[in-house]
């Protein structure tokens, strides 16, 4: 249902976007979203370093 996300989809997203948010912010928005996107990986992958560590030190 959900993996089958077409071209058509994806610019009616973008079209609704760029109603509600305008032109000005959407670039913005994208960068921030990056960000945010950049800051879970890097606590996701701190985690796992951290449990692969514990891991590590009981026999």
């Amino acid at each position: 249902m959900f993996g089958q996300i077409g071209m058509q989809e994806i610019l009616l997203i973008l079209f609704i976007l760029l109603l509600l948010f305008g032109a000005k912010r959407l670039p913005e928005l994208g960068q921030s979203l990056g960000k945010g996107i950049r800051e879970f990986k890097r606590g996701v992958s701190e985690i796992k370093e951290d449990l692969e560590e514990e891991g590590k030190k009981k026999p």
